[in-house]
């Protein structure tokens, strides 16, 4: 098996990990963990494990003139961007989140043009346009009465404020991802998030009732701290080691299909009208923002 297959294999690896997640965690909260409490599972048992493996890389110091970045990575990366999403998912449905989650290329896309002055042509603005109406209109009118949602708009709301979090994060974080291994650069991030996220979740990481969970609550744990946190990470990594960026990137039309179908395949969510289409606006407005142009063929000047 060639090693790019494997890291198209690794890539859906990922984009399926991520797309179940959406119900798996929402199976959690609020029955056996409050969100914030769950992120106090999530970031410390990330930080555990990449300590445990970090000796498998080379020994690496953080340079002094890094540190604000690197602290700063950590409230986007791994404080704001898991305490909105987590919240979010909490009091709104997996498929929305699984819809709304879609909007970071296009975050990106606004961003990179913002702080690093890339240029975006008009068909990249016209996708920003519609994909920005879709997570609007799931915002806005997405509202339905269900007992494990209990304020799907501003549930809306603060998903889609992780997209903008995340975004911001893969735009500042990208001249760390180039200069220190990920082993070393992780430990040390997902270090900062236990202590960014301890104040808002200590009290409800303490109230989770770890004699009385049954075993699908630990599984569900597991799978957040192990598979969503670690492994997709390792895969991604992978994944681009041997495919393009914009290759890896096409994979996020993925999530929401598989976010989708495992929900109403397990009961947790049902199709709407409003879900359908928004759904198929922020995948149009991904696909426009995000596909490369055509390049302009040379001309063979005759005579």
């Amino acid at each position: 098996m060639s090693k790019r297959l494997l890291a198209i294999i690794a890539a859906i690896g990922a984009t399926t990990i991520y797309g179940l997640n959406h119900t798996i965690a929402k199976g959690i909260m609020p029955h056996y963990a409050q969100p914030y409490g769950f992120i106090i599972l999530r970031v410390l048992g990330a930080a555990i494990i990449f300590w445990l493996i970090s000796p498998l890389g080379p020994k690496e110091q953080i340079e002094r003139k890094d540190y604000l970045r690197m602290i700063f990575c950590a409230f986007l990366g791994m404080g704001l961007n898991m305490l909105v999403f987590f919240k979010g998912l909490s009091l709104s449905t997996p498929i929305n989140s699984a819809v709304l989650i879609t909007t970071t290329p296009i975050i990106v896309l606004i961003l990179s043009a913002i702080i690093l002055k890339e240029n975006i042509s008009g068909r990249k603005i016209i996708g920003i346009g519609i994909g920005l109406l879709g997570a609007l209109g799931l915002i806005l009118f997405g509202s339905e009465v269900r007992l494990d949602a209990p304020n799907i708009p501003m549930g809306n709301f603060l998903i889609f404020l992780n997209s903008i979090f995340y975004g911001s994060y893969l735009v500042v974080v990208k001249v760390l991802i180039t200069k220190y291994h990920p082993f070393t650069f992780m430990k040390w991030l997902f270090s900062l998030g236990v202590l960014i996220c301890l104040p808002f979740g200590f009290d409800e990481f303490m109230q989770i009732s770890w004699s009385t969970l049954p075993f699908e609550a630990y599984w569900g744990i597991a799978f957040v701290i192990f598979g969503t946190t670690f492994c997709t990470y390792l895969f991604n990594i992978f994944a681009l080691s041997q495919l393009k960026a914009s290759t890896l990137s096409a994979f996020v039309y993925l999530q929401p299909l598989i976010g989708i179908g495992y929900a109403i395949l397990t009961g947790q969510d049902n199709l709407t009208l409003i879900k359908i289409i928004a759904a198929c606006l922020v995948l149009v407005g991904v696909y426009l923002a995000s596909r490369k142009p055509k390049a302009n063929p040379v001309k063979t000047k005759i005579g």
